[in-house]
């Protein structure tokens, strides 16, 4: 009898091991999923600060001097089907180059890219606009990515910084809205239509994209960047996909 009895014990023991070790498993599971969202700082662009600030909410821009630019978020990469078309900044994109397209630093930036996930520099220039998904910070050239270690696994959390800018300050510029992409021209043109009557003092342009998605680009009087701003967060939450975006 007290040779069960000290069996029943044993199993009960065993079965309060397992038990203890699965529920610390799913703790460590639920604090995972609940970690803290970091998001942007939440600064408008009318507030004086020389840091561009994206209204997507985005990982903190780290302040420091005044001028002084630093953003973390994710990077992507784009290939060979841009290769040799027009950027942007004018020039030719160059697959192999150390370039890469940003939304809102000015065009002919000097950054330095780091990747969070295994420590690599470099340094590249901004010569082109985008990436125009949601979450993404940085598009770059495939010599870019395989420099940093990317390529061709996709995409890697990166740090920019401002090294140098072709403008004295860097929240200057021509500013407009970019809202699509559309794959049917159509819906495109309908939208510019609608906006137009919207936007009466703005000029409203419907162009092709490289991929052949339909863009629609908000552009304010004289590219005042508050009122880009204002436009995007109206729209964004009716259109979805519209974005910031420096023109020069």
């Amino acid at each position: 009898m007290s040779l069960r009895r000290l069996s029943l014990s044993a199993c009960l023991l065993a079965a309060c091991a397992l038990a203890t070790g699965c529920s610390h498993h799913t703790n460590v599971a639920r604090n995972q999923a609940n970690a803290p969202v970091l998001t942007d700082s939440g600064n408008r662009p009318d507030d004086g600060s020389d840091d561009i600030v994206e209204s997507r909410p985005r990982p903190p821009v780290e302040r420091g001097k005044p001028g002084h630019y630093v953003e973390v978020g994710w990077a992507s990469w784009y290939g060979p089907k841009y290769n040799h078309r027009a950027a942007a900044d004018g020039s030719r994109y160059d697959e192999d180059g150390l370039t890469a397209a940003h939304r809102t630093l000015p065009l002919g930036s000097i950054v330095k890219v780091t990747n969070l996930k295994n420590g690599i520099a470099i340094k590249l220039k901004i010569t082109d606009r985008g990436p125009f998904v949601p979450d993404r910070m940085l598009d770059l050239s495939i010599g870019s990515a395989k420099a940093l270690g990317i390529w061709p696994h996709g995409t890697s959390q990166v740090r920019v910084e401002l090294l140098s800018s072709p403008t004295p300050k860097v929240p200057g510029g021509k500013w407009c809205v970019q809202v699509g992409a559309f794959k049917d021209e159509s819906n495109a043109r309908a939208l510019k239509a609608k906006l137009q009557r919207k936007y009466s003092d703005a000029e409203v342009l419907e162009f092709g994209s490289p991929t052949g998605d339909h863009w629609v680009r908000i552009r304010p009087s004289a590219g005042d960047r508050k009122q880009a701003y204002d436009i995007c967060e109206t729209l964004r939450p009716v259109e979805g996909n519209a974005y910031l975006v420096r023109l020069d």
